[in-house]
């Protein structure tokens, strides 16, 4: 009975071991064809060649998860293509990213998700370096966040839209899970928690519940709040799992955060927005007089070309008192005929407006 077990297993190792060989094949192929595309882009000699697409490659995510046939999931197929797309493009020109650091971040995990481990990171203190590195020319993109789904926007990246003439490239949707960590063996040893104020208000209810005699202490990163846990002798820190690998501390307690689905959202962002994928969104920045009606009649093309918005935010303009400007998503490309009629309306019925970009709705 052994002997036939150990026969069937060394044949499907044996089968396994060509389909690896196989795989390295076909990799190595798909990456002389990168190499290729490359040396063809650099002949034709434009001013500024483009080596990364993100209506590419967003396409090819897309087809892959339709014809995914298992058992692997969509998500874990799309997640080992995205790798080896990083892989090729880092043939042609690797790409430098700027994230929010430090190392650990929830917006360094966004730009792996998106990027591959691939690209070249580099960690900014703050969301308005993002934009100055990259408005610099001295990173290709920055990835910054914009919205959390329990606890809304983020503002200080919506303000930076109101003067910088970079474009959204992309969008990045991580689900978003919360750890205690800690050097300590017990929460209740805990004396001060240290986390982003985004995070603590996403773990409220857990920390009423379970550590309410530890003071809250927000700080600018989840990273940055396990680094300090890290050498602290009585404190602990809200972040996600690589920030308890990099700073070498343990789980005390698994997903806290109060919303299970806890969804982040960011934003690629970079010199020029992306062709039409076939799915995409555009974001708008509009002004209207203040006076009554006005939103009405300012949204109104949009409902007038059947355009679906997904997302409005408004924020003080800065321009005077009372005055606000509006944060706008709406479904699809600025090429597509509804839609750039819509906006040439929207574009005679503002006082201010400004395309943000158009780009590939996130594939998850």
């Amino acid at each position: 009975m052994a002997t036939s077990s150990n026969t069937g297993l060394d044949a499907i190792r044996n089968q396994i071991d060509a389909i690896d060989l196989e795989l390295l094949r076909l990799l190595s192929d798909r990456a002389r064809c990168a190499q290729q595309v490359a040396q063809l882009k650099t002949e034709a000699g434009t001013a500024q060649v483009q080596f990364y697409r993100p209506e590419r490659e967003a396409a090819v995510l897309r087809r892959i998860k339709a014809a995914n046939p298992g058992p692997l999931s969509d998500e874990e197929m799309a997640r080992l293509f995205r790798e080896i797309m990083s892989a090729c493009l880092a043939l042609e020109r690797p790409l430098n990213v700027a994230f929010l650091g430090p190392e650990g971040t929830f917006t360094q995990a966004a730009t792996i998700k998106h990027f591959g481990h691939s690209v070249v990171t580099r960690t900014m203190a703050t969301i308005s370096d993002i934009f100055r590195e990259v408005e610099a020319g001295a990173c290709d993109f920055g990835v910054v966040p914009v919205e959390n789904s329990t606890e809304g926007v983020i503002s200080h990246t919506l303000d930076l839209f109101m003067t910088s003439p970079l474009r959204i490239t992309g969008e990045v949707c991580l689900r978003v899970q919360h750890h205690l960590l800690s050097r300590l063996p017990a929460p209740a040893e805990i004396r001060v928690l240290y986390s982003h104020q985004q995070s603590l208000a996403q773990c409220r209810g857990w920390l009423d519940r379970h550590l309410p005699h530890a003071e809250r202490v927000a700080v600018a990163s989840n990273a940055e709040a396990a680094r300090r846990a890290a050498h602290e002798s009585n404190a602990a820190a809200i972040a996600g799992i690589q920030a308890a690998e990099i700073y070498a501390l343990k789980i005390l307690a698994e997903r806290i955060e109060d919303e299970p689905g806890n969804t982040t959202r960011f934003l690629v962002i970079g010199a020029q927005d992306a062709p039409a994928s076939g799915q995409d969104k555009t974001s708008l920045l509009l002004s209207c007089r203040n006076q009554a009606g006005a939103l009405h009649q300012l949204l109104a093309p949009l409902a007038a070309h059947s355009i679906s918005m997904t997302r409005i935010e408004s924020r003080p303009s800065r321009r005077d008192i009372w005055d606000y400007v509006f944060f706008i998503d709406v479904v699809g490309h600025r090429e597509d005929s509804a839609l750039n009629s819509a906006l040439a309306h929207l574009e005679q019925a503002s006082s201010l407006f400004k395309i943000l970009g158009s780009y590939p709705v996130a594939v998850l």
